[in-house]
């Protein structure tokens, strides 16, 4: 079932698939289709941030008063389901969608007005510090220490898993700034140059083979205490309103049935009987409902009500499809998937088996962790536990 849209909302689709039409080259698209990580292939979203700046529409979910297009929470999502038809590649969320928010509510006049236009045409690409050794899901544990010298921070420690680092220009970071406190309590949040002295970026290869994540190290950084954000030692309630930030307007279901016609392609010379053709169809049926679920949360959303439980759920089941669908094109392909053509590609060399099949096993490796990463599924069953069902 999809959103009902008012007259004004379906000539703004319109006007969103004419810029897919005619701005969407084939070359992102192919770079987009081909990616096997999570944030997506860095060049075709650097390359599709630019069309979309231009026209004033790289910032989706920003506000007017802050540079983006103002646009309501269905506009959103309208534009969002029509990338994922089209195959257009996901904008890097880091900036635009994780920090931005955070310096709209608690950013000094000169850090908006330094750091958003930045962010908009990607001069500034950003990457997130939050997890450490030891300290994931218990963030609040966090070691890396800033002590305060003068007007700057002298900053300490190390971050890992930090995704995309190797191509960031800057990283907010939560840092601790207070010692003797409850752990919450002595956190703050911190804007870093990467090209400080001191910084250092470790390469971490994923079992697919990538190169994604990162271990950022700290010594002896500098940092001004202009780059604060919000009041220090109270970080962790800037660190939960990025997470909480940018709740409607997403197209996860949408994107899954594109990934589901590509798995019906790779099945359709099996018989009708075929145990994979069964497990897909029972899967799209899943889908169908993961995405009145998400038409029924986007409604919410776009009334002014909050989700509450409903984003968990979403996740949940979400992250559950995507690691089925990269399970039954893995099958699909059979002896093609060995990790051994994995290799092949991300050495260059040509593959065995059908091109477009190339990124199969790598897709289906990475996905082990969606149900970790963005709130792992422990998480978003306590969440659930305690909001639904009271425990």
């Amino acid at each position: 079932m999809e959103l009902s849209l008012t007259a004004a909302e379906l000539v703004f689709r319109e006007e969103v698939r004419a810029l897919l039409r005619t701005e969407l080259k084939p070359e992102i698209i192919k770079l987009a289709r081909n990616t096997t990580t999570s944030l997506g292939n860095h060049d075709a979203a650097m390359a599709w941030q630019a069309i979309l700046h231009k026209r004033g529409w790289a910032g989706i979910a920003w506000p007017k008063a802050f540079g983006g297009p103002g646009w309501t929470s269905n506009q959103r999502y309208i534009f969002n389901s029509e990338c994922e038809k089209f195959g257009a590649p996901n904008l890097i969320p880091l900036g635009l969608k994780m920090l931005a928010p955070v310096i709209f509510k608690y950013g000094t006049k000169a850090q908006q007005d330094y750091y958003l236009p930045k962010i908009l045409s990607a001069e500034h690409y950003w990457c997130q510090g939050y997890s450490e050794p030891g300290s994931g899901s218990d963030l609040a544990s966090l070691k890396t220490r800033a002590k305060k010298d003068g007007d700057h921070y002298i900053v300490n420690g190390t971050k890992l898993w930090t995704t995309h680092a190797q191509y960031a220009n800057h990283i907010f970071c939560l840092v601790r700034t207070k010692a003797d406190v409850k752990p919450q309590a002595g956190i703050s949040f911190l804007l870093i140059d990467m090209a400080t002295p001191g910084v250092t970026v470790e390469p971490i290869y994923t079992l697919a083979g990538d190169h994604e994540v990162n271990q950022v190290f700290f010594d002896n950084v500098k940092v001004p205490t202009a780059n604060l954000v919000g009041p220090e030692n109270e970080g962790w309630n800037v660190a939960k309103y990025l997470l909480e930030f940018e709740r409607g307007g997403s197209a996860v279901a949408t994107a899954l049935q594109v990934e589901m016609a590509t798995l019906k392609l790779l099945l359709r010379d099996l018989p009708h009987e075929h145990g994979l053709k069964k497990r897909a169809a029972e899967t799209d049926i899943e889908l169908l409902a993961l995405s009145q679920m998400e038409t029924d949360l986007q409604a919410q959303v776009a009334a002014g009500k909050n989700p509450g439980a409903a984003s968990s759920l979403m996740k949940i089941k979400a992250s559950a499809l995507k690691q089925v669908i990269s399970g039954l094109a893995m099958q699909a392909i059979a002896n093609y998937s060995l990790p051994h053509n994995n290799r092949l590609r991300l050495d260059g060399r040509p593959t065995i088996g059908r091109e477009a099949d190339q990124a199969i096993t790598a897709r289906y490796l990475n996905e082990r962790a969606s149900s970790i990463f963005g709130g792992a599924r422990e998480v978003q069953k306590n969440i659930i536990a305690k909001s639904v069902l009271g425990l």
